[in-house]
């Protein structure tokens, strides 16, 4: 037991100090790529990057989740090749500039961060598919968002949005949407002319009323539990309510 709290003692120590020696510590050292070049730094308290985990150029995927990060250094762009990033449950208050330099990215995790916008180069991620904003600050929709030509899965649940812009139509290959823990008073118009959506999610928002969404045949989930409406959405066969 004295073990164990003292490790947490001295990791706790050591995320207070951001020298290379100390971030040595906390992540090992660093010299090989990962066979499978996948590298998680996820939970280690992470106040900085450490610059090391920049090098390693054939980077799949990197985990940076759970940390206590705010920045990103310049050359993280080195890792051309990162198809998944994670920066959800972090602290960052803008979206670090170099993320948007990363062309090849495919998933990116942004969620339980405190980001209130996304910076215009976000329009440079063009194979991108899926994003998290979940638990963020935003209280408009990030109109950047409808730039991105092949996103596929859009989780913007638990922020302050009271609307969706008619941009958002031109995302042809959006399946998903998750609105959850907004405050839209009324169903989103723009959803109604998206017929390839598959998972439409507004729970708990302020919903009154729901309009037919029989004609959206693509439709194959909807999530409405926990709005004050008065009705149920009217779906066509094949969709579970």
């Amino acid at each position: 037991m004295w073990i164990r709290r003292m490790g947490n003692v001295v990791r706790s120590t050591v995320a207070f100090v951001p020298s290379e020696r100390c971030q040595r510590f906390l992540v090992g050292d660093l010299k090989e790529m990962p066979l499978d070049r996948t590298l998680d730094l996820s939970s280690h308290q992470l106040r900085h990057l450490p610059i090391r985990a920049s090098a390693f150029n054939e980077l799949v995927k990197l985990y940076l989740s759970d940390n206590h990060l705010s920045n990103l250094p310049s050359e993280l762009r080195n890792l051309q090749k990162l198809q998944l990033l994670a920066l959800d449950f972090n602290c960052f208050e803008e979206l670090p500039l170099v993320v948007c330099s990363l062309i090849q990215l495919n998933i990116l995790y942004l969620g339980n961060n405190q980001l209130y916008g996304l910076p215009k180069e976000l329009c440079q991620l063009t194979e991108l598919k899926t994003l998290w904003l979940e638990t963020n600050c935003f209280t408009k929709f990030p109109q950047i968002v409808c730039e991105l030509p092949n996103i596929k899965t859009l989780h913007l649940g638990y922020n302050q949005l009271h609307s969706l812009p008619a941009e958002l139509g031109r995302l042809e290959e959006l399946r998903s949407i998750w609105l959850a823990g907004n405050i839209l008073n009324e169903f989103p118009s723009v959803l109604l002319k998206m017929h390839y959506l598959e998972v439409i999610d507004v729970d708990r928002n302020h919903i009154c009323h729901f309009p037919s969404l029989a004609h959206l045949r693509g439709l194959k989930h909807v999530i409405y539990d926990h709005n004050p409406c008065v009705n149920a959405p009217l779906v066509g066969d094949g969709c579970e309510g």
